[in-house]
């Protein structure tokens, strides 16, 4: 991933806010129309980028001494208040890849107030840092706090910090993949570009409050975005996303409702013996979406030897989402970084997002340390410069609730190649589902197999999964051209299909 800096600096556009009273309005009357008047103004003049204001002691900072510094938790906003709140904020210090401050406020009924840096919320002895070092620096970041899984205990289910970057989990979760406000040019040869939250307003909550409410104004060279964040922790939490988007110059491609995960290896890319005794490392193992139509697409992800970009063209879609399907602990045998308590995160769009596709990149990754899988939405008509574009969605972070077709669903993809005699080096899949199957038709269930011209399928056999709970799919099958990819389809029908489509992209050899 790369690094998450954030920072603002909006000082002549506060000060005119501040002067009309619009920053110091009441809670009530506060909300996304002055965020969104930041952002169109910003949109209106050229990009400022502050500059870097850390001191060389905390440039030095490598990850984990900037991990080492530690927030005090009796100096949380809101802790201990009468009567008590559900949430409590906690805040990240500049320091490491995160060189610019985030401007942050709180709204209360009184007015709108500004939460200023204070050193003291830290212990940085750990980190082997001078606390006089922090002196005049501001926050990186927040996150948020509430009783999640037990009853009387704090539990983190929230965190902005970096970039666009937040991050969220449910009861039982722990923190995996991410989302990010936008992406912009992502993939392209131009260069990514990294728009970044640079100011946050927090909604002090109520004692009854069932959701944590944030602004934040988005910024950079090419767009600038007024967010809402109403964030609902659970079961599954989800964040209720509504923004207002501004383009300040030409975007090649424009990715909506981004999410950012990590694929090292998993079922169907297997370690080379004796590397690691981890069978699978990953945030994330494939992408689902969901059509208009009806039809559940699953893509299992890939750690390609180069980088690879897929989509799938759609209409109004129902949702995608970067899911964690491995779900049992002897699927990773990790004990640390317990990847099979990560979540997934599934988009669900809120009224018509019209015609666009949803976007798949993957990258060439060589460690667990980057993520090097992003998903999104593109929409068919980039928005003119200056005009506001609208989007409303939900992001769900899941793990025992997660959304899923109604029928059967890919549950592993196996991969392997052939050698034997009169193989001619074929290339064999094994396809579990697992799931109801009831069609239209009372026949046998049968399988359905496509591929690309860049491919001859050998043979293909649908089994009774060992347990008798679901069906093996094997196929095998033979490359023309080993430079070029090959797109494969696979479901399962009695009638009318049964299954979700497996849609799988074999990368150039």
């Amino acid at each position: 991933m790369p690094p998450r800096p954030a920072s603002p600096a909006l000082l002549c556009l506060l000060f005119a806010f501040c002067a009309t009273g619009a920053l110091h309005a009441s809670a009530a009357g506060f909300g996304l129309k002055d965020v969104d008047a930041l952002a169109k103004q910003r949109a209106a003049a050229a990009f400022t980028n502050p500059d870097a204001n850390l001191p060389p002691e905390l440039q030095r900072l490598d990850h984990d001494r900037y991990q080492a510094i530690a927030f005090k938790p009796d100096t949380a906003l809101w802790h201990g208040a009468k009567p008590p709140l559900p949430f409590t904020l906690a805040f990240f210090p500049q320091g490491w890849a995160f060189d610019r401050p985030v401007g942050l406020h709180e709204i209360t009924p009184r007015g709108v107030h500004d939460l200023a840096f204070d050193p003291a919320q830290f212990d940085f002895g750990a980190a082997k840092v001078d606390p006089s070092a922090i002196q005049g620096l501001g926050y990186a970041g927040f996150r948020a706090t509430t009783a999640l899984n037990l009853p009387g205990q704090s539990d983190e289910f929230v965190s902005f910090l970096g970039a666009s970057y937040f991050r969220a989990i449910g009861k039982g979760q722990l923190y995996g993949l991410s989302a990010r406000g936008l992406a912009i040019d992502t993939a392209q040869a131009s260069g990514e570009e990294f728009p970044r939250f640079v100011e946050f307003w927090i909604e002090r909550p109520k004692p009854n409050a069932g959701q944590l409410v944030v602004y934040g104004l988005l910024d950079s060279p090419r767009a600038s975005g007024a967010y809402r964040f109403a964030i609902q922790p659970g079961v599954d939490t989800v964040v209720e996303v509504e923004a207002r988007i501004y383009l300040r110059d030409k975007v090649d491609k424009l990715g909506l409702a981004p999410l950012t995960s990590m694929y090292l290896r998993g079922a169907n890319q297997r370690t080379p013996s004796g590397e690691d005794y981890r069978p699978e490392v990953h945030d994330s193992d494939g992408l689902s979406v969901q059509s208009d139509g009806g039809e559940w697409i699953w893509r299992p992800l890939l750690n390609p030897k180069r980088l690879l970009v897929t989509s799938f063209a759609q209409t109004h879609p129902r949702g995608f989402g970067l899911m964690q399907r491995a779900r049992g602990f002897d699927r990773y045998e990790d004990l640390q970084t317990r990847y099979d308590l990560h979540p997934s995160a599934w988009v669900e769009p809120i009224g018509d997002w019209g015609a666009g596709r949803v976007e798949l990149v993957m990258i060439p990754a060589q460690d667990e340390t980057n993520d090097n899988i992003v998903a999104y939405w593109v929409p068919a008509t980039t928005p003119a410069l200056q005009q506001p574009l609208a989007l409303k969605y939900r992001v769900h972070w899941q793990k025992d609730q997660e959304t899923q077709p109604p029928f059967a669903r890919v549950v592993q993809t196996r991969q392997g190649t052939r050698s034997a005699r009169n193989d001619e080096h074929s290339i064999g899949f094994a396809i579990d589902f697992a799931g109801p199957l009831d069609g239209d038709g009372d026949g046998e269930v049968e399988a359905v197999v496509g591929a690309d011209a860049n491919a001859q399928a050998l043979q293909h056999s649908l089994k009774p999964s060992a347990d008798g709970a679901g069906w093996r799919l094997s196929l095998r099958l033979k490359r023309n051209d080993d430079a070029k990819p090959v797109e494969l389809r696979a479901y399962l029908k009695r009638g009318a299909a049964v299954s979700e489509t497996w849609s799988y992209v074999l990368p150039p050899n």
